[in-house]
């Protein structure tokens, strides 16, 4: 019997695209289905017909008026995760409201039969040390257990291990309670899917902040979906089995008071002949220095501790430890392009032909390392999520970008700063020189750094930019790339500041500072960043 329209325009999003009648959608309404809350066909929420839906957490009430109040959910969301400030713009409600967009992203992806599947609709969460990690973090799995996916706590762990755990586990997806290198008043989520696919922007970030938004009550009841799980031994054999036995070394760590502290003495504390100086391995709720080792004035404290115990190498990690930043025995701090270079020829040895996938802003020894030794180069535009999915598409073998994000075939194309320290402490040992020798073979050409520069109209500076070098070879990867024999540069523009970033690179020193005073005018006023 053909039914009426105008009953049958229900369904349950996520779930299944069959129909529902206004009955049946009321029934599950009363039931407290899981795919209820925050669900458009939801009148409860809206208010009409009455019916007094169940409230079963404290966040219930509140969470209901602060998703009616709160139009901003776009100001957490960036182009690679969510991060804010906490409370205002990051809150429990919030991350709530994330965590159940989240699950529903996820479960969108998975069969009927799988979501119905412990095994397989079931999604790791993590956090770092930031002291306001763990409320949002359990917010966050409340709002995945809603939407109907089994949750699994794995605790305070570094990023990486994120990774590890959706493979390990085979989770339809897994998420960080981090910030990374930002201050400790800023929190966020780091979101991958299935074997640790990078979710950003344009792969599902979009549309779970579109999910968030429609979502309104906070009711949640959690069924026995948590379960916690402890990654410690099979993340520590799973990385271990990378490490050459290496021969004595004095080593220098800072931990950035971030996740490296605690996991890089779980990992390698019982390496026999690794001696380390453990720097700022406390969590205490606070930096000693920012969390950032990109910014040289935080490395500092490492460089003095390398030359006072005369360390072999100095590695200092970032927050949540997916970057990690290196100075050599000098305690100078070697650019993370020619680390790339030396890294790629470590690999390449061991696998030839491979690819091999680097930032565009790098250095031009790199592309020449990699075809040198018979590899693929594969150029790539910045961002972990582009950098990934190039490692991915061809099979890369190893990766490496200027922010010190390095990547790794054998641990799922992911970024891992754990194994950066492993390839580092292997290559020292292979060769059994210090590491200012081994790189400097890859000091060939002298770069300017990166460069920002304030510019109110990025699309016109970059138009009177490329009318100027109209003679070199043009590519708009990222931005507006030009190359001539002798120098070449890169102008990005960023993504959420009125700032054009230049990298420049020559052949001789004063070609660099000839082209570094010819640009810098049509690009805006120069800033510190």
């Amino acid at each position: 019997m053909k039914q009426p329209a105008e009953q049958y325009y229900r369904y349950c999003p996520g779930e299944e695209r069959v129909r529902l009648s206004d009955a049946v959608c009321l029934g599950r309404r009363r039931a407290s289905f899981h795919k209820c809350p925050g669900c458009q066909f939801n009148d409860d929420e809206r208010g009409d017909p009455p019916f007094e839906a169940r409230l079963v957490t404290l966040r219930s009430a509140a969470g209901l008026a602060a998703a009616k109040e709160d139009p901003m959910l776009e100001r957490v969301f960036k182009a690679y995760d969510v991060r804010g400030t906490v409370p205002d713009p990051l809150n429990e409600q919030v991350a709530w409201r994330i965590g159940n967009a989240t699950a529903q992203f996820l479960r969108a992806a998975l069969s009927g039969y799988d979501r119905s599947d412990p095994d397989v609709n079931r999604l790791a969460v993590g956090r770092d040390m930031r002291t306001h990690s763990p409320a949002l973090q359990q917010a966050f799995i409340e709002g995945a257990v809603a939407a109907g996916t089994y949750a699994l706590d794995v605790g305070l762990v570094d990023t990486p291990q994120i990774y590890f755990a959706a493979n390990h586990l085979k989770c339809c997806g897994g998420v960080q309670t981090t910030a990374s290198h930002n201050p400790a008043n800023y929190n966020g989520f780091k979101i991958c899917g299935p074997k640790g696919r990078p979710i950003g922007a344009d792969s599902g970030l979009k549309e779970i902040e579109r999910i968030a938004k429609a979502l309104s009550r906070h009711a949640v009841e959690l069924h026995g979906k948590v379960a916690r799980v402890d990654l410690a031994e099979p993340y520590k054999r799973c990385l271990r089995r990378f490490l050459v036995d290496p021969r004595p070394m004095n080593v220098a760590v800072d931990a950035s008071n971030g996740m490296a502290g605690r996991w890089f003495p779980i990992l390698f504390g019982d390496v026999a002949g690794l001696k380390i100086t453990p720097l700022n391995f406390e969590h205490t709720g606070a930096f000693v220095h920012e969390p950032n080792p990109l910014v040289a004035a935080n490395l500092g404290q490492l460089r003095a501790t390398v030359r006072e115990q005369k360390a072999e190498f100095g590695a200092c990690f970032d927050g949540d430890a997916d970057r990690c930043i290196f100075v050599d025995e000098r305690a100078e701090i070697i650019p993370c392009d020619l680390l790339t270079a030396l890294l790629a020829a470590e690999y390449l040895r061991e696998h030839p032909g491979a690819a091999v996938v680097y930032d565009l802003r790098s250095s031009r020894i790199v592309r020449e390392t990699i075809v040198a030794l018979g590899g693929q180069p594969k150029r790539q535009r910045v961002g972990h999520v582009f950098m990934k999915r190039a490692m991915a598409d061809s099979n890369a073998v190893f990766g490496g970008e200027l922010s010190g994000h390095f990547y790794f075939r054998d641990f799922w194309y992911c970024d891992s700063g754990m194994l950066a320290f492993v390839a580092v402490a292997n290559a020292l040992t292979r060769h059994g020189r210090k590491l200012s020798e081994l790189l400097q073979p890859f000091r060939r050409y002298f770069p300017s750094g990166e460069r920002n520069f304030r510019c109110a109209d990025k699309p016109a500076a970059l138009r009177r930019v490329e009318e100027k070098y109209a003679g070199g070879r043009i590519d708009h990867l990222d931005g507006l790339t030009v190359e001539f024999e002798d120098w070449w540069f890169n102008v990005r523009p960023s993504n959420t500041e009125p700032l054009l970033r230049l990298n420049l690179e020559a052949d001789r020193p004063d070609l660099l500072d000839a082209k570094l005073e010819e640009l810098a005018p049509l690009l805006g006023e120069p800033v510190e960043h």
